[in-house]
């Protein structure tokens, strides 16, 4: 069968649009060019808004994420013993109400064995060479392991390729932003003397910042800013990273009694933050690292990459269908996406730099605002719901009805709350709208005229007196009060027209 979707890159983002694209019946292949998944931690925190999405893609399939990772129900800011803030993530409105530490190795394990539940094998040692955009596909050459080209049309090519995107360069897309003037050490080690208290630890010391993240079993993954940067090359290089050096952060900046034991990987890094423009040119789109890089301050990197294929994937799926029209559906992913992305580069920033503040007299006004800040439970409850990116939504999406509001309930472009009688949308071949709204009054020509893309089942309203049509991928399209359905029927006419 000719593939409908070619993806480059099989790591977490990649894995993740396969397993969208396969749940949603299109053909589509994954290639890789490294000869197997990561054996890194690497990214090694999932948020909750992507724990929801991966439970949309199977039910309980988030569940296998949780029984491989360690629950972190908080994030505390200290300067040395004494805390500055804690964050508290029990009370976020989740089923999903902590942050899931999970190396990256795990991840993508669990992602690419549900891939092949679904019928689809990764392609190893194959890379994309080259490919050239024309009207009606994409033109693609692939190199196997044992140096044969293979030429492949596809109606649609993905870019998950990371960072040095070889999809990015080729479509001569620029990579806008700037790298950080820090140097950065990362390593994973084993800690004893460490707080036992599964949460992630964060520490604004006079010298600079330093982060610990449980893993389990006395597995951490630390994280520190080591002065200004020194360059790549020549005399200024600073030495590679050794144990001495992440004793000596423990020591410093930390709370006192942590002594670091067998190291499991130790590296240098710097901060890239940097975005493209657009996500899409023709038949060809962008995502995770291809599109943008963060600093890792929030961790919300590789799950901005995760989210991004989880907006693409169903409308792809309805335009190769048939079902929706390709017009605003495929050019709203740049749009939405780049936007969030806009948001959270500007955010992680302003974070690396309060982390990493210097001066006496600005440290010290920094921990006494941060303390009394997020003492008001208003503002450490935006915070939860910004980390774990329950605040995200496409307020100014193209897809949005906004003519008319509903009497309370969220509104258009934001997040659907998630209840206990909800069921996953979207399952089966076809991804599809659900209405949430009184049974009684909702016209049956509605649900007949629509049906290959509205699922039958009507839910139930967010809030008295009004309708809600929610997407495939969990954000409300559109809101009016609960005699209005003509604002209904003609955005689902718009919607499907050829």
């Amino acid at each position: 069968m000719t593939p409908t979707v070619l993806i480059a890159g099989a790591g977490p983002v990649g894995l993740t649009a396969a397993c969208e694209l396969a749940r949603f019946g299109l053909a589509a292949r994954i290639v890789d060019k490294n000869e197997r998944r990561t054996d890194k931690s690497k990214a090694i925190v999932i948020w909750p808004r992507t724990l929801e999405l991966l439970d949309r893609m199977a039910p309980g399939f988030a569940s296998q994420f949780v029984a491989a990772g360690l629950k972190a129900p908080g994030t505390t800011i200290r300067s040395g013993k004494n805390e500055i803030a804690h964050v508290d993530l029990t009370q976020i409105d989740s089923p999903f109400n902590f942050a899931l530490l999970i190396p990256q190795s795990e991840t993508e394990r669990l992602l690419e064995e549900h891939l092949v539940s679904l019928g689809v094998r990764v392609e190893r040692q194959t890379e994309l060479k080259g490919f050239e955009p024309r009207e009606d596909d994409v033109a693609c050459i692939l190199v196997h392991s044992n140096g044969n080209s293979e030429e492949l049309p596809v109606s649609w090519l993905l870019g998950c390729d990371g960072a040095h995107s070889m999809v990015r360069h080729t479509l001569g897309m620029e990579f806008h932003g700037e790298t950080l003037l820090n140097d950065w050490i990362l390593a994973d080690v084993h800690l004893k003397g460490a707080p036992d208290v599964p949460e992630i630890q964060i520490y604004w010391n006079s010298d600079g910042v330093l982060a610990l993240f449980p893993l389990g079993a006395r597995r951490y993954r630390v994280i520190a800013d080591v002065g200004e940067s020194q360059g790549s090359t020549g005399e200024g290089q600073r030495p590679l990273p050794t144990m001495a050096d992440v004793q000596r952060l423990l020591d410093t900046r930390g709370a006192g009694g942590v002594v670091a034991f067998d190291a499991v990987w130790i590296s240098p890094f710097s901060i890239n933050e940097r975005k493209v423009t657009e996500y899409r040119s023709g038949r060809i789109f962008l995502a995770g690292d291809a599109a943008h890089v963060h600093s890792p301050a929030g961790g919300q990197g590789m799950n901005m990459g995760m989210q991004d294929v989880f907006n693409l994937s169903w409308k792809l799926a309805l335009v190769s269908r048939g079902l929706c029209a390709p017009e605003p559906l495929l050019s709203s992913y740049s749009e939405e996406r780049s936007a969030v992305a806009k948001l959270v580069l500007e955010a992680t920033g302003k974070a690396t730099a309060m982390a990493v503040l210097q001066g006496g007299v600005r440290q010290t006004i920094r921990n006494h605002v941060a303390s009394w800040l997020l003492g008001m439970a208003p503002i450490r409850h935006a915070m939860a719901d910004a980390l774990t990116e329950l605040s995200v939504g496409y307020s100014s999406s193209p897809l949005n009805e906004t003519s008319t509001q509903a009497p309370g309930g969220p509104e258009a472009g934001k997040r659907a709350p998630i209840h206990a009688y909800d069921k996953p949308v979207g399952t089966g071949d076809t991804p599809r709208f659900v209405l949430h709204t009184e049974r009684e009054g909702v016209p049956a020509e509605l649900l007949r005229k629509y049906s290959a893309i509205l699922e039958p089942e009507v839910r139930q309203p967010f809030h008295g007196g009004g309708i809600w049509l929610v997407r495939p991928d969990g954000y409300v399209a559109l809101t009016t009060k609960s005699t209005d359905w003509s604002t209904v029927l003609d955005y689902l006419r718009r919607l499907s027209a050829a």
